[in-house]
């Protein structure tokens, strides 16, 4: 039986947690004005140094606005302010690939059912200058991964769903920047590159047609495969 050892949260964590109840909970609105630094202090029995964290922690969450002078308010709770400490949570934790993979199995598989009903014609026109350029890429040896992100891009946007389309591109673009190294592994195999770009296609043909079924079967086997490429590369590495 393996135990973890019992660790005291810090002060100004419990700060932030109870900051956001009474937020949650309706106690708090936005424009409301919190209680200045001292009486922060003399409410919750802490030093000024805690509740300092506790504000940057908040203000860096986007539930709080610092406006100088004037004191700290809480903002509007919008899609940005939830998807901005995702973003950051994403870029300084390592070791996070296979699970971004999985990840946008659960996102892109529906996104891609949801294009198909949904893309006008000039998202599926931005499709298809993806795969063109992709296209390109392979007749001169290129990564590609601007492409690849391009198309992954125009689907979200053809879903029409502003909170999928802001989380499926703050998950791309980490993809891009993170998997840049693995994608060169993904395409030692020569024969792999083309295999890609086909599924792409497919994936294109099915939305062009209107045919969500297909498309989000054909998103599913084309994340699948590239995530067991992956995770053989990660496999080959720790060995």
């Amino acid at each position: 039986m393996i135990l973890k050892p019992i660790r005291t949260r810090k002060i100004y964590e419990q700060i932030v947690d109870q900051i956001g109840q009474l937020v949650a909970q309706g106690h708090l609105k936005p424009g409301d004005r919190l209680p200045s630094e001292r009486e922060l202090v003399e409410r919750f029995q802490v030093s000024r140094a805690s509740i300092r964290e506790a504000i940057s922690a908040l203000e860096m969450m986007g539930l709080i606005e610092v406006r100088s002078g004037e004191g700290t308010y809480i903002r509007q709770v919008n899609i940005e302010s939830v998807v901005t400490p995702l973003a950051w949570m994403l870029f300084i934790e390592k070791d996070t690939d296979l699970e971004l993979y999985e990840t946008r199995k659960i996102l892109e598989v529906q996104a891609a059912g949801l294009a198909a009903e949904r893309a006008e014609e000039d998202e599926i026109s931005d499709m298809f200058e993806a795969l063109e350029i992709m296209r390109k890429d392979l007749e001169l040896q290129h990564l590609g991964e601007d492409a690849d992100h391009h198309f992954h891009y125009a689907i979200a946007r053809a879903t029409h769903n502003k909170i999928l389309f802001q989380l499926m591109n703050t998950l791309s673009d980490t993809m891009k920047k993170s998997l840049k190294s693995s994608r060169s592994k993904l395409y030692e195999h020569k024969d792999t590159p083309e295999k890609l770009f086909n599924e792409h296609v497919g994936i294109y043909e099915a939305i062009k047609n209107h045919d969500a079924a297909k498309a989000q079967k054909l998103m599913l086997d084309h994340l699948v495969g590239v995530e067991n490429h992956l995770a053989k590369s990660i496999l080959l590495d720790n060995q």
